[in-house]
């Protein structure tokens, strides 16, 4: 990544690690609206040039007035984590898929802007690599939120091979338990050789700025 990007690059990860931390760190739901509420505010605010005195807000309406990011993709991050702080399963695939697309997704979009990127298959490889990431990193926090009792895995795969969240949260190993984790992996994979395929059609600066890490760092898994 160039060297003056970087700083925006962290600006953009904070932003998201803020938001991220937000439904494991409270225990009212109303904790968690209130803090987002002020993200919502403070990125309006960052667009008015008065943006909050907090680091992290501080570093974003830099970020924003340096590469001209799109305020559209900052509020959808901050929708979709507000709608997600209800403690429920997703519905299906598709739910996983869309929670997906405008967290990781969206953030990946700010980075393409960042870097001065404007290709349609480089938003497309944004798109599948967000969806793999959202659907890897939902695997892979199941086993830290079974010790809490809670199980987000979608319910119509897990319905198709009859396995129970108390199965989840009791660590079985059955047959019918590694079949919901594969069918799920399976489409995160999906997800990741689309992207292989738009990234054929498009070489630019972001190639190795984010798709190499990203697609590397799921196959490390």
């Amino acid at each position: 990544m160039p060297a003056e990007s970087r700083t925006s690059a962290f600006a953009l990860r904070a932003f998201n690690v803020e938001l991220a931390q937000v439904k494991d760190s409270i225990t009212q739901k109303t904790t968690g609206l209130m803090r987002m509420q002020f993200w919502r505010e403070a990125v309006e605010d960052i667009y008015c040039d008065n943006p909050p005195h907090q680091p992290v807000a501080t570093e974003l309406w830099k970020a924003v007035k340096r590469h001209k990011l799109t305020k559209m993709w900052f509020m959808k991050i901050i929708d979709e984590r507000e709608k997600n702080l209800d403690d429920r399963a997703y519905r299906n695939i598709q739910e996983l898929e869309a929670y997906a697309e405008n967290t990781q997704s969206a953030l990946l979009y700010l980075t393409l802007e960042m870097l001065g990127v404007r290709d349609i298959h480089a938003d497309h490889a944004a798109s599948h690599i967000g969806k793999a990431q959202g659907i890897v990193t939902c695997l892979r926090a199941t086993p830290y939120h079974s010790t809490r009792q809670k199980v987000f895995l979608p319910m119509d795969i897990c319905m198709l091979h009859g396995a129970s969240q108390e199965d989840f949260i009791r660590g079985k190993q059955e047959q019918n338990v590694r079949d919901v984790i594969y069918d799920i992996a399976s489409q995160a994979h999906i997800h990741l050789e689309h992207s292989l395929a738009h990234a054929l059609h498009w070489k630019g600066p972001v190639e190795n700025a984010q798709c190499d890490r990203v697609i590397g760092d799921y196959r490390k898994e």
